[in-house]
């Protein structure tokens, strides 16, 4: 059996890497680690290596950008990869609700469509405490 095949699927076994590739499905950008990190509330070892991860199963393509590593979703040519990735976009949004809304916030915080913060800044927990306050 093709490697391939078990790569896609390994890597989407994992709740946090789903969870990752799920993000990368719906908001179709560019993300660093520290920006996963903030979203996923996760460390920088489990982020990398589940973003790494998906990379190596042809998932995701990555770009160094000075210090950042940029992520987003592969164009997919082979068909089980894009099923995969049609399989995944199917998944109820509430599944992901608190994911996607901290993503929101943390993409908005970029300067000229680029992350300027590392993970875990001041700003973002200000943000993030000043929605909580208005729920």
């Amino acid at each position: 059996m093709d490697d391939r095949y078990i790569d896609g699927l390994k890597a989407l076994s994992d709740p946090n890497r789903l969870r990752l590739f799920w993000l990368l499905v719906h908001v179709d950008q560019r993300v660093t680690v520290a920006e996963a990190m903030d979203v996923t509330q996760d460390t920088q070892y489990n982020v990398s290596r589940n973003l790494k991860m998906l990379f190596k199963a042809g998932l995701l393509t990555q770009e160094k950008q000075g210090k950042w590593v940029l992520y987003t979703l592969a164009d997919q040519k082979l068909a089980h990869c894009k099923l995969l990735v049609d399989s995944v976009r199917e998944l109820p949004k509430e599944l992901f609700k608190e994911e996607l809304q901290r993503c929101f916030i943390r993409l908005s915080m970029r300067v000229n469509g680029e992350c300027v913060i590392g993970a875990n800044s001041d700003e973002f927990n200000t943000a993030i405490q000043k929605i909580r306050q208005s729920l």
